[in-house]
């Protein structure tokens, strides 16, 4: 959780993304406290088919959480719902408003991620004054298959050296192919269904978090702060 007057660091490796419909029938909060307990330190709430009344007092709930076990919380595109909870950022998508304008609202205090499903894209997110940013999807995934075939490890590959800032890998990923876009130049890796649908989330974050580099300060770039004060 960020201290006040302190800027929040992009010092996680693992970027859980919730998906309540994805639970196997258990509450969304309980799943990931256990995912929290198992050593995940960044969650984005994104929850889209909610009310603003509902995902207020969702966010109430997720911030309590993640204050708890020291991790930070980022509201999918809603800028006034991550306000209002005092998030520690947002995660802005294609649709969202312009990463400027976000920039202005929140203030120099405030991590902002954006989505990015190829190599202008990512570009113009680094330029534009994002923190950080998913890339995919990688590989083949359900809750992607709107944006297409899925871009690739090569595409990845290709992104990456183009980039200061950090880039998780986003997109099917799991235990079984981490190591594959780590090896692509990926910071790290961002999943939904391999820790929120996992029979046991503690072990499952415990798992991916083991085959990633150890608390790592990723690059971090600081010019969107200079840009936008």
């Amino acid at each position: 959780m960020n201290t006040q007057g302190e800027p929040p660091r992009v010092d996680f490796s693992l970027y859980l993304i919730t998906d309540r419909r994805g639970c196997g029938g258990r509450y969304l909060v309980s799943v990931v406290a256990e995912a929290l307990k198992g050593g995940v330190k960044a969650v984005q709430l994104r929850e889209k088919d909610l009310s603003s009344r509902e995902l207020y007092e969702l966010a109430r709930e997720m911030r309590e959480i993640t204050s708890h076990y020291n991790a930070l919380l980022f509201i999918n595109d809603r800028i006034d719902i991550a306000m209002a909870v005092a998030a520690d950022g947002v995660h802005m998508g294609h649709g969202s408003i312009p990463i400027q304008g976000a920039r202005k609202l929140l203030g120099v205090e405030k991590l902002i991620g954006v989505s990015c499903h190829g190599r202008e894209s990512a570009v113009a997110a680094q330029e534009k004054g994002a923190d950080f940013i998913t890339y995919g999807p990688v590989f083949h995934t359900p809750s992607k298959a709107k944006y297409g075939h899925p871009v690739g490890i090569e595409s990845l590959r290709e992104v990456t050296p183009l980039l200061r800032i950090p880039v998780f890998a986003l997109g099917g990923i799991t235990s079984r192919n981490t190591r594959q876009v780590l090896d692509a130049g990926a910071n790290g890796i961002s999943l939904i269904s391999a820790v929120m649908a996992a029979e046991n989330p503690r072990e499952e974050a415990k798992t991916l978090l083991a085959l990633l580099p150890p608390v790592m300060l990723i690059r971090r770039v600081n010019h969107a702060r200079k840009l936008y004060p």
